[in-house]
């Protein structure tokens, strides 16, 4: 295929329209009611979960995945063939600024402490161990069950200016893994700043509601049109009348009366 020279004109309306990284929103919904309930008594509430805590996130990582492969020799003379076997999704890496009130701090560390506060915060199950309380010199660490500190409905959404074009990814089975250091020292004050890492089962690219999936815009689908439908109405059936049974009444009865005939 011979190269052939462009005009600027014809590749500009390409470069002019080139997505921004400074729209987005991160969003924590999802949370099983036994973490929030957790939460909630460290002081942090469903609102600063589900609104404040977003904001607060300057800078988030969009996820990707990889495959995982497995190499064939031997099928070809001479070929080593490659398949892949298993999808791998990289870890979420996102960075909060902390508010005067520490809450975000609270928040991530709250979120990992409840992850391995089976010892000593029961959940009512049957043949659970006693409570031990965290100060005892013979306190043991277990981990919650999955079900109760797995988020299944965390977001990040990348829009553009005009809030009408926009990407989603929707998060299953989030968690926090790590918390980093964050650093203070005497020089220059700065803004407070904590990052977290977050392991997850696997993320859907695109929208992730019942109503998204009955319009068909859901998994970044354009959305469906409607079936074309008939401009005139339908005529209705027309309806057959049944026949018309008649019934001639017995003659001889009343001699010089002529026949009756009725209809049934």
């Amino acid at each position: 295929m011979a190269i052939r020279p462009r005009k600027i004109s014809d590749i500009k309306p390409l470069f002019t329209n080139l997505a921004q990284t400074s729209h987005y929103e991160v969003k924590f919904l999802g949370l099983p009611r036994e973490l929030m309930a957790y939460l909630g008594k460290k002081g942090v509430g469903s609102r600063f979960v589900g609104d404040d805590v977003g904001l607060l996130c300057f800078s988030a990582s969009l996820p990707t995945s990889n495959l995982a492969s497995a190499s064939v020799t031997g099928s070809y003379t001479g070929i080593t063939e490659n398949f892949a076997h298993t999808r791998q999704y990289n870890q979420l890496s996102l960075e909060f600024y902390v508010d005067n009130n520490y809450k975000t701090m609270i928040f991530l560390e709250s979120w990992m402490e409840f992850i391995a506060s089976g010892s000593y915060n029961p959940q009512n199950l049957d043949n659970e161990n006693a409570s031990i309380d965290p100060n005892q010199l013979n306190y043991f660490s277990r981990m919650q069950y999955p079900e109760y500190y797995k988020a299944n409905g965390v977001k990040i959404i990348k829009f553009e200016r005009d809030y009408r074009r926009f990407i989603e990814y929707n998060f299953l089975g989030l968690y926090p893994q790590t918390i980093s250091s964050p650093s203070i020292s005497y020089t220059q004050s700065d803004t407070l700043k904590v990052s977290a890492t977050f392991s997850y089962d696997r993320y859907i690219a695109g929208k992730w509601t019942s109503l998204s999936s009955q319009v068909g815009d859901n998994n970044n689908q354009l959305p469906q049109s409607p079936p074309p439908t008939n401009s005139k109405p339908d005529t209705p059936a027309t309806t057959r009348r049944p026949p018309t049974v008649y019934q001639t009444a017995q003659a001889g009865q009343n001699e010089g009366v002529s026949p009756r005939i009725t209809k049934i």
